[in-house]
């Protein structure tokens, strides 16, 4: 999703990476209580304003597992650029 809104907003995206690290209630059903995703995001002159907006729309309205997960896990997203 974050690669498709960007190429949308006519941004010169080479390449996504997301991290991702959870963390599980002890106690069953062990669902995910926390999520923490850190995108890197590689391109050309890619304005940061843009890449929040493309995370925050994915996160918020696009990715179904996002949306899903966030009922009981709190979601937190994060980002670096990388000049490719």
């Amino acid at each position: 999703d974050v690669v498709l809104i960007l190429k949308r907003g006519r941004h010169d995206v080479r390449g996504c990476q997301v991290q991702v690290n959870a963390e599980r209630a002890e106690t069953d059903p062990k669902v995910f209580t926390r999520i923490t995703m850190h995108f890197i995001v590689s391109g050309r002159s890619l304005p940061p304003a843009a890449v929040e907006r493309a995370i925050a729309l994915s996160h918020e309205r696009y990715c179904s597992a996002s949306i899903m997960l966030g009922k009981t896990a709190e979601i937190t997203t994060s980002f670096e650029l990388v000049e490719a």
